[in-house]
């Protein structure tokens, strides 16, 4: 395992005061896994107290102490953040993820240390010094036949968390959950354990299944069979069974295509340089963009299946399953043209729709964005026209849309308050109506630069009583 030297430079003035220096959590986890490893967490055993061990780090860098009561030190070294702690063991005495009475104890072995983590795969170790993995609860057997296995029972069901988390590592690692950690999982959720988690603690956990996930339908999935779904995110829970036109969807019902397209969703955005709360935006439009279809499906007596109005009808549900999630209203309000507007791009490419019409769409919604939910919506079924995965609407609206300058945002407003003044007109608090006109005519193409502009203000509201 490759180390940067300031770890290994730390762990030898530590051997050299008898401590034992091991790396713990996701770095070794990781390592197995040959993904990247990214953050790097030391646990110190055999030294005789945190402040022995501050004294050690103060020489290399600057020290947060915010977790010092807790066994934790924070050091910052050449720009870079890691954390060293003592072992430590945790038992319940209240509710909530802070509810917790720990213990520091340096002297610790490591297997009994590691019995407070959570899965097996996250209760591995590196030795510094030997530069040796200590895996007490075989999480190395476990890597290799993709199982995700809890470490015990007891300890597991003191964090309620651990539940999303058995979904977003299962669903990150492509692992199967082994069948007594997923009857304990279910067994938490029927006994309402699950309550008392705030939803910051949720939203982060869905964060990370939505944003690292090759397919985070396998933890959605998970979350619909071990009754999480069901119990909290009604919404969701709403769309199984939901029938669709086979014509449209012959791969299944509501439910089936959504995880589809969010699959295809994740894949879309690998090529997009993106920022990650804007993925985020998208996933969660994908996610919500048929949470109408339950309240609007009807069968015809021809036989046919409708789901009539759903993109609007889909707005509140989609505000209700994410006010659960978060209290970023602006994050949740940028969410609900998309859903809105997600037929647009078909549509109009079937309509062959005006320069107008795309115009007043850009004002509701950014179009780029539309598209890739659009995409996403009809790459995800089993439609010949899909499995060939060419979206023909959405390059036609791209088009359309470039050659008008609104592909990211609205028509900009050619004429303001100042160019009325300059043509003439007394300020006004009809102003606002009077420029509110304008854009509108705009938008349907009256003018198209300010000569033109001029000549129609001119026609139209010079004697305008204002």
């Amino acid at each position: 395992m490759k180390l940067p030297l300031i770890l290994y430079t730390i762990s030898n003035v530590l051997t050299s005061h008898g401590a034992q220096a091991i790396i713990v959590g996701g770095a070794v986890r990781d390592y197995i896994l040959n993904t990247p490893v990214k953050d790097y967490d030391i646990e110190v055993y055999n030294i005789e107290s945190i402040d022995s061990l501050q004294d050690v780090l103060a020489n290399y860098g600057s020290i947060n102490l915010v977790g010092k009561s807790f066994g934790i030190l924070k050091l910052v070294y050449d720009g870079s953040e890691y954390d060293f702690s003592i072992p430590r063991t945790e038992s319940k005495s209240g509710m909530g993820h802070k509810g917790f009475k720990v213990k520091i104890d340096g002297n610790i072995s490591f297997k009994k240390a590691a019995k407070r983590r959570d899965f097996t795969i996250n209760s591995m170790g590196y030795d510094i010094k030997s530069k040796t993995i200590i895996d007490p609860y075989n999480a190395q057997k476990d890597i290799r036949t993709k199982t995700l296995r809890h470490i015990d029972d007891h300890t597991f069901i003191e964090d309620p968390l651990r539940v999303y988390r058995a979904i977003q590592f299962a669903a990150r690692f492509e692992m199967q959950i082994d069948e007594k950690t997923k009857e304990l999982c279910t067994s938490m959720i029927s006994k309402d354990i699950l309550d008392e988690l705030p939803k910051e603690r949720v939203y982060e956990e869905w964060k990370k299944l939505l944003l690292k996930s090759k397919k985070p339908s396998i933890g959605f999935e998970l979350m619909r069979d071990v009754g999480i779904i069901e119990r909290y995110f009604p919404e969701l829970h709403a769309l199984i069974g939901v029938i669709q036109s086979p014509k449209w969807h012959p791969e299944g019902d509501v439910w089936t295509h959504t995880m589809m397209a969010l699959d295809k969703m994740t894949g879309i955005l690998k090529s997009q340089d993106i920022a990650e709360k804007e993925k985020l935006k998208l996933l969660f439009s994908i996610l919500c963009h048929d949470l109408g279809k339950p309240s609007t499906t009807t069968i015809e007596k021809d036989g046919r299946i409708r789901a009539i109005g759903h993109e609007k009808e889909g707005v509140e549900p989609t505000c209700s399953l994410l006010r659960r999630l978060t209290d970023e209203h602006s994050f949740i309000k940028s969410i609900l043209p998309l859903v809105e507007h997600h037929l647009k791009p078909s549509q109009f490419y079937t309509q062959g729709a005006k320069a107008s019409t795309i115009r007043r769409l850009a004002v509701k919604v950014n179009i780029e964005e539309l598209v890739l939910v659009a995409k996403a919506d009809f790459l995800g079924r089993t439609t010949k026209e899909a499995l060939l995965g060419h979206y023909k609407a959405g390059d036609w609206l791209t088009k359309q849309a470039r050659d008008l300058n609104i592909k990211n945002r609205p028509l900009k407003a050619m004429i303001q308050g100042r160019d009325l003044i300059a043509l003439g007109m007394s300020p006004s608090p009809k102003f606002k109506t009077i420029l509110s006109s304008l854009y509108e005519e705009q938008l349907d193409g009256a003018f198209s630069n300010k000569d033109e502009a001029f000549k129609y203000i001119r026609k139209h509201f010079m004697n305008y009583q204002a």
